[in-house]
């Protein structure tokens, strides 16, 4: 069963309120999800994403950990949510909107004359993966646990495929995304949730295709 709107407003605390905001959308589609299975409907569980089944990881990360296992190793005494405080909140915004702006979404066609590759945007360039974990190494060098940063894949209202960086909180989970400028609630991104790292390392858990409501406009 989904969450809706104003029963999301009334349990978030006064912090995650404040994330409401303008969505800028970019509209570029990337990355290659698959549907989730036919008849799952997903469960909710307060303002986080519930995990499922295991799940097979993407190939393009898998590639990706084999080249650069650091980025994919994950401490287990790293704690699983992070307090939302004003200050997290504060430079978790600060670095979604400064590399969606400092980043040139590409496909990996176009750059790498490849259908899908997961790598750090070193040139400057990159898609919506490459943007993602770009995030996470700059979030994870402010002092974030890198366990609670989760990449996920989703299908946007446009029927593509689509990463995102989740942050797991203790007010629920929030969506880094080169989609959109605001930092969102998983619930309010209108998209389609299909699976996620686990929280072990080299592992994917299954997110349900459990569907979220779309809103793009200011919160409350």
């Amino acid at each position: 069963m989904g969450v809706s709107l104003d029963e999301g407003r009334t349990r978030l605390p006064a912090v995650l309120r404040r994330l409401g905001a303008i969505v800028l959308v970019a509209g570029l589609g990337c990355a290659t999800a698959e549907a989730p299975a036919a008849g799952t409907p997903g469960i909710v569980e307060g303002d986080s994403l519930a995990d499922g089944a295991a799940a097979r990881p993407m190939p393009a990360w898998t590639a990706f950990c084999r080249i650069d296992p650091a980025s994919c190793r994950v401490d287990p005494s790293q704690p699983r949510l992070v307090a939302l405080t004003d200050r997290v909140l504060e430079t978790i915004r600060a670095v979604n909107t400064a590399v969606n702006a400092r980043i040139v979404a590409v496909t990996d066609q176009d750059h790498w004359g490849v259908s899908d590759r997961w790598d750090y945007p070193r040139d400057g360039r990159g898609d919506c993966e490459d943007i993602q974990i770009e995030k996470r190494r700059e979030l994870a060098a402010s002092g974030l646990p890198e366990r609670a940063m989760r990449m996920a894949m989703v299908i946007n209202p446009e029927g593509e495929g689509h990463a995102v960086l989740l942050v797991r909180t203790d007010a629920g989970d929030l969506v880094l995304d080169n989609r959109v400028d605001a930092v969102l609630p998983w619930y309010r991104t209108g998209y389609t949730w299909v699976k996620r790292e686990g929280d072990g390392g080299r592992d994917w858990v299954s997110l349900g295709g459990v569907r979220a409501p779309v809103e793009t406009a200011a919160g409350p």
